[in-house]
């Protein structure tokens, strides 16, 4: 390949100009996908329930000389969402062309444990209120005419775990959603495609660590260590930017091998 084609291809991957928005972006890999978007070059947009948290990161992306605002959102609340949508047009000139749907809680506990309580709320934010902000996104990237929607799910999706029916449940409706909605939408310059972390180091995973299966779980994954956020970058990139063109409804599993796992 010559080093021009190389470079195109390198170039693709350059969000400058972009608009980005990530909800769950007060911690964990939220936090990081909005750090990866800046440092490609987008305007980002850290969206969570924790206002002061996402001010503080966007400050220091924005330090770092990125262009970064923080947004307060209640994904699982939709009457927070509009709101939301005007505060990132405000700041950044424009709605979003690029949205990581990131937000998202965990109950883990046996089947016959969860409560109505914790099962509505596992719902309420991973999927019913992740529809709703994709579909707030959506209109406004069909009106632009392109975007790029990355509904961020889980190998809980994909194979089930135990403790883990209501987000495993959830996380496999996001992906049904997100099939659909790359098919809807293809024909209309929005692209849709999900991505699989399986278990990575963050505050989230940790209580899996603290209750003492981490040896349990390393022992699944074939390249025999846990994930860090820094490995999902790849494939985030190559969803949210032009590199990943022509590709709508994947799923894409970062995940050490886990899935391919024998049993």
């Amino acid at each position: 390949m010559s080093p021009s084609l190389i470079n195109a291809d390198l170039q693709s991957f350059d969000l400058s100009g972009v608009v980005a928005m990530v909800t769950g972006a007060s911690s964990g890999i939220g936090l990081h996908f909005a750090g990866v978007l800046a440092r490609a070059g987008a305007s980002v947009a850290l969206a969570a329930r924790r206002k002061e948290k996402v001010d503080e990161a966007a400050a220091e992306l924005c330090g770092q000389g990125h262009r970064a605002i923080g947004v307060a959102l209640d994904v699982g609340k939709p009457e927070t969402h509009a709101a939301a949508f005007a505060s990132v047009a405000a700041g950044l000139g424009g709605l979003p062309q690029v949205l990581v749907n990131n937000a998202g809680i965990i109950v883990s506990k046996p089947f016959l444990e969860q409560t109505e309580e914790e099962v509505a709320s596992v719902f309420a934010t991973n999927l019913f209120g992740a529809f709703l902000v994709a579909q707030r996104a959506a209109r406004a990237m069909v009106e632009a005419g392109r975007g790029s929607i990355i509904n961020v799910a889980s190998t809980a999706g994909l194979r089930p775990g135990g403790t883990l029916a209501s987000y495993g449940a959830s996380k496999a409706g996001l992906l049904h959603l997100t099939r659909v909605m790359a098919l809807e939408l293809a024909g209309k310059g929005v692209r849709v495609n999900a991505l699989c972390p399986g278990n990575i180091e963050t505050d989230m995973h940790q209580v899996f660590v603290d209750r003492g299966y981490a040896d349990s779980l390393v022992k699944r994954i074939p390249q025999r260590r846990f994930g860090r956020a820094d490995d999902l970058s790849g494939a985030m990139l190559l969803l949210a930017s032009d590199a990943g063109r022509y590709m709508t409804g994947s799923i894409i599993a970062v995940d050490g091998g886990q899935l391919v796992s024998s049993l």
